[in-house]
Formats: C-alpha cells, sequence, structure tokens
C-alpha cells in the first residue's frame, strides 16, 4: 500500500521569508562564533543546494574560515539537478585541496549538496575526514520536501532514479551528521533527520532551509559538529 508523502507544513514554507533577518543576524554573530569555537585546522569544502552556488554559502565558509578551517567552495558553478558525472567531476575537486592542504577533507552539503556529500563518501571514504549535512533529504521518501516537482521539471530523470548507483539512505563509512530543522520549510524534519542507522548523530537548529547556510544556530551548529 502506498502513503503519502510527507510535506512541510505551509506555515513553516512561507516562514521561509525570514531568511533575510536570519542572515543579517548571522553577519553580526560571524566573529562572536568564530571565537567561541576554533577549529582545528582540517580541510572543509561546502557543497550548495540545489539551483544555487558558492556565493549562497559564502558566509558559512567565512565563519569557518574566522575558526580555524581552511575552507574551500565546491567550485563547480550552480548546483543542479544530479549527472551522472557528478561525482568525477567533485572528486577532481576534492583532489585540487587535497593537494593543498594535505589528508582526508570534511564536506559539509546543503540540502542536495548533502546527498552529493554522502554519495562521494561511500565511493570514496579514504578521502573523507567526516560529512555534515544541513537540510538534506537523504531519509524516506524521496517526495517528502516541497521541491521534488521542480527538481523533475528540470532533470532529465525521476527524483527517485538519478543517474548514480547510490542509496541515499545508506549511511557513509565516515562520521555522518544531520543538521535539521522542524521549521524547514522545504524539507520534511523526518527525511533530513534520518534513521540512527543513517547517520552517527543529528542536530536539530531552528531557522528556516534557505537559512542554513547563514542563520547563527546554523552557523553554530556546524562549528559545534566540527568541534566535536
Amino acid at each position: 500500500m502506498e502513503t503519502t508523502p510527507v510535506t512541510p507544513p505551509l506555515r513553516h514554507y512561507f516562514g521561509e521569508a525570514r531568511i533575510a533577518a536570519d542572515w543579517v543576524r548571522g553577519r553580526f554573530a560571524e566573529n562572536r562564533l568564530a571565537v567561541a569555537h576554533p577549529g582545528d585546522g582540517r580541510a572543509v569544502i561546502v557543497i550548495p543546494g540545489l539551483f544555487t552556488s558558492d556565493r549562497r554559502t559564502a558566509m558559512l565558509r567565512r565563519v569557518l574560515g574566522k575558526a580555524g578551517y581552511p575552507t574551500y567552495g565546491w567550485g563547480l558553478g550552480r548546483n543542479m539537478p544530479i549527472r551522472a558525472d557528478i561525482l568525477e567531476r567533485f572528486g577532481a575537486r576534492v583532489a585540487e585541496v587535497q593537494a593543498r592542504e594535505g589528508g582526508p577533507v570534511t564536506l559539509i552539503g546543503w540540502s542536495l549538496g548533502g546527498l552529493i556529500a554522502r554519495a562521494y563518501a561511500c565511493q570514496a571514504p579514504e578521502q573523507v575526514a567526516s560529512v555534515v549535512t544541513l537540510g538534506t533529504p537523504f531519509s524516506g521518501d524521496p517526495r517528502s520536501n516541497r521541491a521534488w516537482q521542480i527538481y523533475e521539471f528540470v532533470a532529465d530523470h525521476k527524483v527517485d532514479a538519478p543517474p548514480l548507483a547510490f542509496d541515499r539512505s545508506t549511511k557513509p563509512p565516515v562520521p555522518t551528521t544531520a543538521i535539521w530543522s522542524a521549521r524547514d520549510g522545504v524539507i520534511s524534519q523526518e527525511s533530513a533527520r534520518g534513521l540512527p542507522s543513517e547517520r552517527d548523530a543529528d542536530v536539530e537548529i531552528r531557522c528556516g532551509h534557505f537559512a542554513m547556510a547563514s542563520a547563527p544556530d546554523a552557523l553554530e551548529a556546524v562549528l559545534r559538529v566540527l568541534a566535536d
């Protein structure tokens, strides 16, 4: 018997309009958060969400840099629906960062970016220190969100049949933390939190989906996860 995919309540979707206020709050909190949660110098790559580029993760990367993490964008332009060569292309970026910094890298993926991070960590775990996802729909029905229809409209495949031999719910063989929000208006909290068998830890924050790379509680959650 088929079940109806769970989508976030409309009140949370309309609440995404708070993104501007969250960005301002995050901007003023940058230095305080970086000082409060100093890093250990590990290299970090931040992967943006669907239809966004490194510009949308600038604040998160800046805070991580101030905290002492050599931090890089994914360097592949706008993150469009998954293509068959995405892991090969991203692997070249990881190799580039490793050539500069040495050692495995930590991957932070926002939304669709988190799926890419998890898939790459499953394929090349020796190159990945850990994975952190922000509002990433890795668990349950891939239609448990308010983005799958536009995804399929743009993509050349169904949301549950990407051109990768990858199970979204398979936990990468590296430490994996899911950051999620009950206020997420795009991705259901169940999908972004996942089951205990699908990640090692989960952290709840209180901002909307579009503010997960700029809201103060999201920035602090990432810094705390890396510090732990």
